[in-house]
């Protein structure tokens, strides 16, 4: 498979106004490819946009959009179409994650976090996948390789995540497209801050998005790239736990290192 010329590629990037979104968006802009940015913050995204294009002169275009409506992504796709844009790469980054035990979460806030997650991601692949010639990048989480209880339905959509593009890897051989699951662990984002809580990356070492993006440019770049990346050889070795026991120890191993984690957090180490 040859390598990707990015400098004819148009990118578009959901939840691209922080974090792993906008550092996705720098990365390719470095490599030369034209952006089309996605997120409800307008005001982050234009101060995105003026930074990378006039750092790497490429064209970037910003589309404030809301991913959790209805058929999300025939609406985008309308949008970018109208702006006569065509869009030939694409990362599904959007997402967020609710922490607490199944039993107490909030009803409408896990819908939501299903919706945007699962539902919104699939809903926009499928409405540009026919025109992509370059990459599709689906950002999972190395919560999708086991279950963890207290981030029971996040952990859930991003198993979702990760088996999806996984299909898709293998559906899009010969067709030149590249597919990718990349899965973070703890990252230095904006993820805790709208999780309300730590608790998850308590004691674990956080990457910077960065690290992340590189990980996965790096595996785009190989000349048979992978159905999917694990970031960090911490996360990678903390993956291998469900690949090596049976799903009653894992859910045991993962649920003790959970009440480790809210039992430090309360005595305040």
């Amino acid at each position: 498979m040859s390598k990707i010329d990015y400098r004819t590629q148009t990118t578009l990037i959901t939840g691209a106004s922080a974090g792993l979104g906008a550092e996705f968006a720098r990365g390719f802009a470095e490599r030369g490819s034209n952006l089309v940015l996605v997120a409800r913050r307008a005001d982050r995204l234009e101060t995105l946009a003026d930074e990378l294009s006039a750092k790497h002169k490429i064209t970037v275009t910003v589309v404030p959009f809301d991913l959790t409506v209805p058929a999300a992504g025939e609406a985008l796709a309308k949008e970018v179409a109208r702006r006569g844009i065509t869009v030939t790469s694409l990362v599904n980054n959007a997402g967020f994650g609710t922490h607490a035990p199944f039993r107490q979460d909030d009803p409408e806030r896990m819908q939501q976090e299903i919706g945007l997650n699962v539902s919104s991601l699939v809903d926009v692949t499928r409405a540009f996948i026919d025109q992509l010639t370059g990459v599709l990048v689906n950002v999972a989480s190395t919560l999708g390789y086991q279950p963890w209880p207290n981030a029971a339905v996040y952990g859930a959509t991003k198993a979702f995540v990760l088996s999806f593009t996984e299909a898709l890897w293998q559906e899009s051989r010969g067709t030149g497209l590249r597919v990718l699951a990349i899965s973070p662990g703890p990252t230095r984002t904006e993820f805790f801050d709208a999780l309300g809580s730590d608790d998850m990356a308590r004691g674990v070492p956080k990457q910077t998005p960065r690290q992340v993006v590189t990980t996965a440019l790096r595996a785009l770049d190989r000349r048979n790239p992978p159905p999917s990346v694990v970031s960090g050889t911490f996360n990678w070795v903390g993956t291998l736990v469900s690949r090596f026991t049976t799903r009653r120890v894992t859910a045991l191993a993962f649920g003790a290192m959970t009440q480790w984690q809210m039992g430090s957090s309360r005595s305040g180490h």
